[in-house]
């Protein structure tokens, strides 16, 4: 069997848990390297035992690492801030790209990773919207387009609340990550554009709240926000954003359509147990976004390194990322300012 030989760049919780998926759940990857700048998270990987039985090479410069031979595709799970750079980086190389999501917190960034893929079609580069590889997600995505179970969809309701971090985790990343639309929001925004049939954003606005990081305040950011986005065509979205959750990672979303409507994870659940005792009937929530796709991210790594050595179209195409970004920087700086954020009928924002 020819194996995909692949380094993950990044060795936060995200990237110490892909090269677990991709060792352990992606049988034609080999994980040949990790990168990180962070040196307490060189000396971690360094020394661990289960990365020397594997052979994975740990590196503490990208630039490096792109040079090792044989090397053949680079799995980027580092700040946004670095997404684009990284990118443009190991496409200059002639090497394959799976970076998260989204490209870059800049619109011209983010498009110059798509020009540079389009310029080398032989090289598969793909954002990672890992929601559309949850089979939940696609069970509806099935029965909106191939069984019209709901008729015509014309407004989706999704949000992504995350559990309260008391560790001061998220408040050190808020700097980096573009505002909590473009971070929080992005994969609900994808799930809009794909269940809506790809509209094309008319106007959107948004409004939000401080509650538990009041020093996001210094860096023009939120902890709880609200956007709606209009579609040309009469098609709606709404996402709500949460860092503050007290019960766990709550991710659902709606879709409605003209004889129906689809809900997924409305009521999030860890498992399938109910407590049942004097304070009533309860069950666990995941406490993170892991617990509840895991799955969808190995199934994403497959289908990526399955394009790879086929050859094939990657499963999710690389200028969706666009729009996702133009509607969340749309809603952050609706966020900011108060104003209504406008498009035209090509979906370019009006100044």
């Amino acid at each position: 069997m020819h194996h995909l030989k692949i380094a993950v760049v990044g060795l936060g919780r995200m990237g110490k848990r892909h090269v677990h998926t991709l060792l352990y759940r992606v049988p034609k990857a080999q994980v040949v390297a990790v990168c990180s700048t962070d040196p307490h998270e060189v000396k971690w990987a360094t020394e661990n035992p289960e990365y020397r039985e594997f052979g994975i090479k740990v590196y503490h410069n990208y630039d490096e690492m792109l040079e090792q031979p044989g090397l053949q595709a680079v799995w980027i799970s580092t700040s946004t801030d670095v997404h684009s750079s990284q990118s443009l980086a190991a496409i200059g190389k002639s090497i394959h790209v799976l970076c998260e999501k989204p490209l870059s917190i800049d619109i011209a960034e983010a498009q110059s990773v798509v020009d540079a893929a389009n310029e080398n079609p032989h090289l598969k580069v793909m954002a990672g919207f890992s929601r559309r590889f949850d089979a939940s997600y696609r069970n509806a995505g099935e029965k909106i387009y191939q069984k019209k179970a709901i008729g015509s969809p014309f407004m989706v309701r999704s949000n992504t609340c995350d559990l309260l971090d008391e560790t001061g985790f998220f408040v050190r990343y808020a700097a980096r990550n573009g505002g909590i639309f473009v971070d929080c929001a992005i994969h609900d925004i994808d799930l809009s554009l794909w269940y809506l049939n790809n509209p094309v954003p008319k106007a959107c606005w948004a409004a939000g709240t401080l509650q538990h990081h009041p020093e996001l305040k210094a860096l023009s950011d939120v902890d709880n926000a609200v956007g709606i986005v209009e579609f040309w065509g009469g098609k709606i979205a709404y996402f709500y954003c949460s860092r503050t959750q007290a019960h766990g990672h709550d991710v659902c979303t709606e879709i409605t359509g003209t004889d129906g409507k689809l809900m997924v994870n409305v009521v999030p659940q860890q498992n399938n147990v109910v407590l049942a005792d004097k304070l009533g009937m309860r069950h666990e929530v995941q406490p993170e976004y892991w617990q509840r796709f895991q799955d969808a991210f190995a199934l994403e790594a497959n289908e990526f390194v399955e394009s790879v050595l086929k050859d094939t179209p990657v499963p999710v195409k690389l200028e969706t990322g666009i729009t996702v970004m133009k509607i969340g920087q749309g809603l952050q700086h609706a966020l900011l300012t108060g104003e209504v954020v406008r498009f035209n009928e090509s979906g370019e924002r009006l100044k």
